[in-house]
């Protein structure tokens, strides 16, 4: 059903007949958390309004409110609409996603649309392993089911229920389980684009850009790797199963170390988000960017006091290290620097 729905899109590649006035080009977000977005109102409307931070943001807002554009849409989850904040965590907070729509709704000429298909705290081992990569070795698992059976079997004694044992089943089902909601959720949205956005009523999709942010999960069990290949596969089966073999795909390279150099897991998957770019196959239509260098370094530097300097932090970061202090100068920086990465590469493959 996926691949007879994509079947009908026009895709970056190859266009001919279609005009550019009659399409519009649609961008996969996809991830966990960081993806997700994280940044909480109150610091993003604290950091627009005040002096010190206010031109960061200007773009962004017109007449003391902040601008919904008319020309890029995003969906995400059950929310959609024109591109504005707070299409980020609980429909509240917001994420690079408002920076990286702003700047594509800025170069093309064509309307955009941007697909968020993101869920906080998903392996790329596990839950967005893509097809190709197939399921992890029999022993894996089995210690996998053993260990699942335990749990199960504590919790009927200690709250006196009777759960059923799960299976081998059950476990394999999980793996790949938010990849194929990825699909779906593709899918879905241009199977009804038409009813979510009126205004692009009668235009072409063209599927034109692919951005993944995500790592974190991937640095326990030793799933950090496996992780080049996992990457390799996802790559490939997201291209295969969107019918477009050189789709330009962005990989945003974890950064929660910000300026302290990466080390253990988190090294580990930063080198194989990096080598992909360097892969013969992929040279030219998939790119890496470093995350870290873009580090809010105010909020980095006030973090460690957080708590005792509550006041102070609130009007630089609104979460933790691991979700980039919810900072929204990071963020947007992200956003920015994945805008740029992917309206060259499309440059770069003649789209």
């Amino acid at each position: 059903m996926i691949r007879s729905v994509f079947a009908a899109i026009t895709l970056s590649y190859g266009l001919s007949a279609v005009s550019s006035a009659e399409t519009f080009k649609v961008f996969i977000l996809a991830g966990q958390s960081n993806m997700v977005g994280q940044v909480q109102d109150g610091l993003l409307e604290h950091q627009a309004t005040n002096a010190k931070t206010a031109d960061l943001f200007s773009h962004l807002r017109k007449d003391g409110k902040w601008i919904t554009r008319d020309d890029v849409f995003i969906k995400y989850e059950k929310k959609h609409g024109g591109l504005t904040k707070a299409y980020g965590s609980r429909g509240q907070r917001t994420g690079l996603e408002l920076e990286y729509g702003t700047r594509l709704g800025d170069h093309y000429k064509q309307p955009v649309l941007l697909i968020k298909t993101c869920w906080g705290g998903h392996s790329l081992f596990q839950k967005f392993r893509s097809p190709s990569a197939g399921l992890p070795s029999e022993e894996f698992l089995q210690k996998e089911l053993s260990n699942a059976i335990k749990r199960t079997k504590q919790n009927n004694e200690k709250r006196k229920r009777n759960d059923p044992l799960p299976t081998m089943e059950d476990i394999q089902a999980v793996y790949g389980s938010s990849y194929r909601m990825m699909m779906k959720e593709v899918q879905d949205t241009l199977a009804k684009y038409e009813t979510l956005f009126p205004e692009l009523k009668g235009k072409t999709p063209e599927i034109s850009g692919f951005v993944w942010f995500q790592g974190w999960n991937d640095q326990y069990n030793g799933a950090e790797l496996e992780y080049a290949s996992n990457m390799k596969h996802f790559i490939n089966d997201v291209r295969k199963d969107l019918k477009s073999p050189k789709l330009p795909f962005v990989i945003g390279v974890m950064g929660q170390n910000g300026s302290t150099p990466a080390k253990g897991a988190m090294k580990t998957i930063q080198e194989a988000q990096l080598a992909m770019e360097k892969m013969p196959e992929f040279k030219g239509n998939v790119t890496a960017v470093r995350t870290d260098v873009l580090v809010d370094k105010a909020a980095e530097k006030l973090y460690p006091d957080w708590k005792a300097r509550f006041e102070e932090w609130k009007k630089v970061g609104s979460d933790r290290g691991y979700h980039y202090y919810g900072s929204a100068i990071w963020f947007n920086r992200i956003g920015k620097a994945f805008a740029e990465a992917t309206i060259k590469l499309e440059h770069v493959t003649g789209s």
